[in-house]
């Protein structure tokens, strides 16, 4: 955990800054610009990357993968030009993070954050987030499956933390950790009946 240097005002201001930054829905966006439809009704309506790729259209989705993971290092890298603290800096991730998973002006119905997670990742250390990167494309690679990836790329994500000597980061890490597991817990369902979809599938409704 990073030392606590700067002023309750400022963290407060960074944290609600951050979190409108991340709340942008940039899959509904992107897919409403392309004319692809309302996202939220397209397979499971999350509002990211991967249901953006049931839509069949891979340039809306490499958008917003990017997209989503730009909002997450941006809020960490205002933070830090703004503030100058690795407090701030750490904080505006974390709401960066709340506001894709629970954005207001989506009665606080996001995404799973993925993407925005390794984002802000890479930000607050580059070479953590590359090792959490490789894992998730890794483990996709060997099932085609999405989820397993992030799953497994935020279990082992403190492990990446302890081999580059970042302790700093550990009690932020093990927070994203907790919220994608259980933003993910339909899959782990589904993962565990066998019904999870492979990448280039359309999931079915419901």
């Amino acid at each position: 955990m990073p030392e606590l240097v700067t002023a309750n005002d400022t963290l407060i201001l960074t944290a609600v800054l951050a979190y409108l930054l991340g709340s942008i829905p940039f899959g509904v966006l992107v897919t409403r610009a392309m004319g692809l439809g309302d996202l939220r009704s397209i397979g499971s309506g999350n509002i990211g990357a991967t249901n953006v790729l049931r839509t069949g259209n891979k340039g809306a989705a490499l958008a917003t993968l990017l997209l989503d993971g730009g909002k997450g290092a941006l809020a960490v890298l205002l933070a830090r030009a703004f503030v100058g603290a690795e407090d701030a800096a750490q904080l505006a991730g974390l709401a960066a993070f709340l506001g894709h998973l629970y954005p207001g002006w989506l009665g606080f119905r996001g995404g799973k954050g993925v993407a925005t997670c390794l984002g802000l990742m890479l930000a607050l250390d580059w070479r953590v987030g590359l090792a959490c990167c490789a894992t998730w494309v890794v483990i996709v690679a060997l099932t085609r499956i999405s989820s397993i990836g992030a799953l497994v790329s935020a279990a082992v994500s403190p492990l990446w933390l302890i081999a580059f000597s970042n302790g700093r980061m550990l009690f932020l890490v093990i927070i994203l950790t907790v919220l994608i597991y259980i933003r993910h817990a339909a899959n782990l369902a589904r993962i565990k009946a066998g019904t999870e979809p492979k990448i280039g599938r359309k999931k079915p409704q419901g």
